[in-house]
């Protein structure tokens, strides 16, 4: 009997675990995934975002974004004379924001026009 009532019990416990949160938000998803030109630079050093570390971030019509899916380091050195945290580059990119993060499904930094060659 014992046996039987501990594994209705677990039965019951881990339902409620996979169970959906009714209360729960889903993820705000917007604009839809196209490609487009943007301003890219550091968040901390460049658009004056809160964070602890050196992170990628675009700016979109003004407002700005961490970036997943593309990393700060993934694009040379940021510290550079040209890098994200010197210097606000040009970016190709496509992808979608959500959680107020824009989610990059690609990522190209173009080329700086104003590097002396």
């Amino acid at each position: 009997m014992r046996t039987l009532f501990f594994f209705l019990i677990l039965g019951f416990a881990s339902s409620s675990i996979y169970a959906q949160n009714p209360d729960k938000k889903a993820a705000k998803v917007e604009k839809s995934s196209q490609m487009q030109v943007v301003e890219a630079a550091c968040g901390e050093c460049k658009f004056e975002m809160k964070g602890k570390t050196c992170d990628l971030a675009v700016r979109i019509k003004g407002k700005s974004y961490f970036v997943d899916g593309s990393n700060i380091d993934d694009h040379g050195d940021a510290h550079a004379d040209n890098g994200f945290c010197e210097k606000i580059r040009k970016a190709e990119v496509k992808g979608t924001i959500v959680n107020n993060r824009f989610v990059a499904t690609y990522f190209k930094l173009l080329p700086d026009t104003d590097q002396k060659q």
